[in-house]
């Protein structure tokens, strides 16, 4: 009797595996839903919109982007870390995700714990720019305009743990001046209102910014990054004019921690798959960015990459004090 127990037992066992693996194999049924935690029409979303729509196609299904924004991307990280892990619910975040551990007090999850990474999807450089008639001609008159100025000049960006918001901190400490600052409801909010006149100045990804600087509509004064940018070749970089201010804004996609090995697999290899497109790598180009490697593209590196931002920004955030309930 024993023994006939048992063998059921490793029958059943055996058909629970073969069911899971078919399961797997089949993935994916159905729609996939990427959740962007910013608001649409703002650079995180455009990144997003572009690598899935090839993704959709490598995957055989269609991919919605759901737009939840609101608390610095909290709200939709959230959302991700509570749903099921079968693969069907994504967060694709920017370097927001590693600093909010430290920004927010209450986090509703733990950023090591909560997510299954899947791979990096871009870097994208930052620029400083101004409303179209900003009286400093260039940085060096920027960074004195502002000191002279501090009570009256405003710097907007778009929430407390935004890419703006980071920029901008950076930007603060490495001139040793405290700015007044206007917080929006997203980037495309901010970037309104700067181009209106009605805030004066912020920091923001060249995937926001490129075409309204080609157009003049806002004022550029430096690029984030160690050489020039193709896309924006008459626009200096920081460093050129005397100022040590180097930042990225990295863009990740996420499952639910708990999501089979085999399902972030195969996302992976459609994000893969994306970033090698031609038209993606065309797309980046004219927003000022590329697409992540194919090594980056992986779960390994994006891992890595989470847990030494976490560890990066923790000092920082808590030498400047600023921090969100």
């Amino acid at each position: 009797m024993r023994k006939s127990f048992v063998a059921a037992f490793t029958a059943l066992i055996g058909a629970l595996s073969l069911s899971a693996g078919s399961a797997l194999a089949e993935y994916p049924e159905r729609a996939i839903t990427v959740i962007v935690p910013f608001s649409a029409g703002g650079p995180t979303d455009t990144v997003t919109r572009i690598v899935t729509e090839v993704m959709s196609k490598d995957l055989g299904q269609q991919i919605v982007v759901d737009n939840v924004g609101g608390a610095g991307g909290t709200l939709g990280a959230a959302r991700v870390a509570k749903a099921d892990p079968d693969g069907y619910t994504l967060l694709l975040h920017h370097i927001g995700i590693s600093t909010a551990a430290t920004l927010y007090r209450r986090l509703p999850y733990d950023t090591l714990k909560a997510f299954e990474p899947v791979g990096l999807v871009t870097e994208v450089p930052m620029v400083l720019v101004a409303r179209p008639d900003f009286p400093p001609k260039d940085l060096k008159e920027l960074i004195a305009y502002v000191k002279e100025n501090k009570d009256k000049v405003n710097y907007a960006n778009a929430g407390i743990g935004a890419a703006s918001h980071l920029c901008g901190m950076l930007f603060m400490s490495k001139i040793e001046t405290p700015l007044t600052t206007v917080p929006y409801k997203g980037t495309g909010p901010a970037l309104t209102d700067l181009m209106g006149g009605q805030v004066d100045f912020m920091c923001d990804q060249t995937t926001n910014t490129t075409n309204q600087i080609k157009e003049g509509k806002i004022k550029a004064y430096a690029t984030t990054t160690a050489q020039r940018l193709d896309a924006l070749p008459d626009v200096p970089t920081a460093r050129e004019q005397g100022l040590d201010l180097e930042v990225s804004i990295w863009h990740g996609l996420y499952a639910p921690a708990g999501t089979p090995k085999e399902i972030v697999g195969r996302l992976s290899k459609a994000l893969q798959t994306a970033l090698a497109d031609d038209n993606v790598k065309k797309r980046f180009a004219q927003l000022g960015t590329a697409p992540s490697s194919q090594e980056d593209a992986t779960p390994e590196a994006l891992k890595k990459k989470l847990v030494s931002e976490v560890a990066l920004w923790k000092p920082i955030i808590e030498a400047n004090g600023q921090y969100a309930d």
